[in-house]
Order: structure tokens, then sequence, then C-alpha cells
């Protein structure tokens, strides 16, 4: 019977232990001030955190990373996310750090993490109200040093541009993929985008499309008419057959909100960060290359501090991989630059 007792107490102990070495997602939903609007969107959009493991046994502070999802996506980490974020502290990548995910989904599936007057205000969302509640509810180490913002696509972008507005709140940037960093390729004037676009006159039309679909998502908040049914925004471009219009003052509010545009403005902010990384597929879409590259030029003309890596890859697949850009490239990176 003893044997039997001490075999017993054993197994439980392994148990623990095996349950220590694994983190945990806590997801909860916020009733946000700043994502108030009459557009119809969700005001109350959810989050996902994940706690390092032995979270809940200890006082501990940690650093925060926040993630900005791509197009289409959510605020759920999934098992495979959760699965790359155990692995990179159990094989001791990374320090310990909670890791944080909200959704900027919108009814055109994408908020660019942007203020609208007619959306709602998603950057100060994610800047303001999501890391204030992340620092009351959680054992953070409330500083700008000890928090970074990254993400994928639309939400590379957003972390860039977030970041580089806000270098007193995130100190540690990564864009993977960025987007929209400026006119280029699928989404220059003389793609066929904009012309697509304007061809189409119902949502449920533009719900099976992508690329119209994204313009329209994009002007919703950036630059948004509340007037103009049934999209609810002006586009910089319109055609006169085959002659291209431009509308100089809507154009002029999509370059306000384009990285590759913003940089001279902003570059005393860009200074301030500690760590600014960006990366990109060589085999992504046509506009992944060019943009990001035309980004990270203008970063070294102005003489701003900066990493720029292209890998061999396309635009999905070597990023929630155990070989892939989160693992080897981002997790490390705020391990490398963030305070503990």
């Amino acid at each position: 019977m003893k044997k039997i007792q001490i075999l017993f107490f054993a197994f439980l102990s392994l148990n623990s232990f095996a349950q220590d070495v694994f983190g945990k997602i806590e997801r909860f939903e916020i009733n946000s001030k700043a994502l108030k609007n009459n557009a119809g969107e969700n005001s109350k959009p959810k989050v996902s955190v994940y706690l390092p493991p032995n979270y809940d046994n200890g006082t501990q502070k940690y650093p925060v990373v926040y993630y900005l999802h791509g197009f289409t996506g959510t605020d759920l980490i999934n098992e495979n996310m959760k699965m790359i974020l155990d692995k990179a502290i159990n094989s001791q990548k990374i320090r310990p750090f909670i890791f944080v995910q909200a959704d900027q989904n919108t009814l055109f599936q994408g908020s660019f993490y942007s203020n609208s007057s007619f959306i709602g205000n998603y950057e100060d969302f994610e800047a303001f109200e999501l890391v204030k509640h992340i620092d009351s509810h959680y054992r953070t180490i409330p500083n700008k040093n000890s928090r970074g913002i990254g993400g994928h696509s639309m939400g590379g972008y957003g972390a860039i541009k977030i970041g580089m507005k806000h270098p007193d709140v995130f100190s540690v940037v990564y864009g993977m993929s960025p987007g929209l960093m400026a006119f280029v390729k699928e989404f220059g004037p003389n793609s066929n985008s904009f012309s697509e676009l304007q061809k189409i006159k119902t949502v449920e039309e533009l719900q099976k499309t992508y690329y119209p679909k994204v313009l329209v998502a994009v002007g919703r908040a950036w630059s948004p008419n509340p007037n103009k049914p049934p999209f609810y925004c002006d586009m910089p471009f319109t055609y006169d057959g085959e002659k291209m219009i431009v509308n100089d003052e809507v154009l002029k509010l999509w370059h306000q909100n384009m990285p590759v545009e913003m940089v001279n403005d902003f570059a005393e902010n860009l200074r301030k960060l500690t760590a600014l990384k960006l990366d990109w597929g060589r085999n992504d879409a046509p506009r992944f290359p060019v943009q990001n590259m035309m980004f990270s030029q203008k970063l070294e003309n102005l003489g701003i501090e900066h990493y720029a890596e292209e890998y061999i890859g396309t635009h999905t697949n070597k990023i929630w991989t155990t070989d892939g850009r989160v693992l080897n490239a981002l997790l490390p990176f705020f391990n490398d630059h963030l305070e503990f």
C-alpha cells in the first residue's frame, strides 16, 4: 500500500509540473468608449490574453506584447498560436511575457487600426483603452520600455503606424509583411482595384470580392462619408471611362495614414523607439516587397535605426509555424529589446 501511495503522489507531482510548463488563455469583452459609433460597428470587442506558465503561482510582473491580427482576423489565440508561444518559452527562445490580441474586425473585415469619425477610434482603443485595461487587470510592468507592439499584414501596418505615433506607449515595434504602406501594385491607382470597386453597387456584391472590399474598409476608416451609401466612404481615385480622376482632398487623407508618406512628419517619434523591425516574404504578393523596401529606404535616408529583412516565403506560409517568423524572429526580437 505504501508503494502505491508513493507512486500516486509522484504521478500527481509530475502531472502538476506538466501543467505548469504551459501558459493559459483568457478571453473577455471590453465595453469600449473609443469605439462608440453610428456605423453599426461592434463597440464591445473581445480580447484574448496569453498568460505565461506559472503566472497564477507567483507575484512576478511581466512585459506585454500587443499583437495585431490581419485583415479578416479576430482576437482569437488558437491552439496553434498557443503552442508557438509555449514553445518559445519552453525552448528558452524568450523569457515569459504576456501576449495580447484584440478583435479589430469590422463589417468589412478590418479597421486598419485607425481613428475614424464614422466607424470608431480603433487606434485610440489599441494604444490607450486596451493598454490601460491590461495594466489594471494583469501583473504587467506598466511602462513603455516593457511594452511592445507587432502584427502581420494589416496588423503589421497597424503596429508600425501606432508605434510611430505613440513612442510614449510602445518602445519596440515589429511589422511582419505590413500592408498599405503606400499606393503600389495591387492597391496603386493604375491597378484594377479602384475601377473594379466603382462597378460594384451593393454590399452583397462587395462581400464576394477581396481588393475592392479592402478599399472600402480603408475608406470607412480614412475617408468616411456618412452621406454616401451603401459603403459610406470616398475614394481617392475614380474613373470616367478609362480616365483616372484624382480627388486631392481624399488623397491627402489617405496619405496621412500611409507610413511611407508619414515618415517625414514622425521621424522624431521613430527615433525615440528602442527598436523597430519589419520583414516581408520574397514570394509574397507583388506589393509587399515594393512598399516595404520603400519604407525602409526612407527610414535609412533619414538616419532612423531599424532592421529590415526579406526572407524566402509567401504572405502566410512562414508566420505561425515552427520554422516561421513569430517563433524565430518576432518573439525573440521583443525578448532582446524589451525590459524585463
